[in-house]
């Protein structure tokens, strides 16, 4: 019982972020503007935990998704349609975003395997390098509530729970798992609300 005690007074932020990235994928299945305040304050606390653990990419990251959290609760609270009180509508990729995003991911994996290979000790580079990529380009997609953005998150998701069991941060990887799943549901839930004329 000491033991488990001690872990989890050692692992607390981890906890508490981990509960708010279940709670936060909830509402964003829900599509609800309040998504973005828990995401707030997940990521604050990830940029520690990542830092600890040597995920300097997906920390560095945070700070990124931090800044996107502030204008995605912008954008899905101010950004409703003129005509009525209905908030923005689910849209999808166009074939040229989606090769401009699978090369801008590409572009961003190159940059920031360079900086983990050359400036880090990091063990996980690939790993970290692909996530945080991808990453990029998924949380900009759910901030213009585009539907894609489940696509990325499945990927990045299952990749990500890899990495953190390998890194023991068995809290996150539990998360990172129920993510995955949610994923799938958050995908169907968001075409199923798509207009007849959904297009992007």
């Amino acid at each position: 019982m000491n033991l488990v005690i001690d872990w989890i007074v050692s692992n607390y932020i981890e906890l508490i972020a981990a509960t708010l990235g279940l709670i936060g994928i909830f509402l964003q299945i829900r599509q609800n503007h309040w998504y973005w305040l828990s995401s707030i304050i997940m990521v604050s606390m990830y940029i520690i935990v990542f830092n600890q653990s040597g995920f300097y990419a997906d920390m560095s990251f945070q700070f990124y998704y931090l800044a996107i959290s502030i204008y995605g609760w912008y954008f899905w609270i101010s950004g409703k349609e003129k005509t009525s009180s209905k908030e923005i509508n689910t849209k999808r990729l166009s074939k040229s975003q989606w090769i401009f995003s699978l090369l801008a991911s590409g572009l961003f994996f190159l940059i920031i395997y360079y900086i983990l290979t050359k400036f880090t000790d990091s063990q996980v580079a690939i790993g970290d390098a692909f996530t945080t990529s991808l990453s990029f380009i998924a949380t900009w997609l759910l901030a213009r509530k585009i539907l894609e953005n489940w696509l990325f998150w499945i990927v990045i998701d299952v990749v990500s729970t890899g990495l953190y069991i390998y890194k023991g941060l068995y809290p996150t990887a539990i998360l990172f798992t129920v993510l995955t799943i949610l994923a799938f549901v958050g995908y169907i839930k968001w075409k199923n609300s798509l207009p007849n004329e959904a297009t992007n």
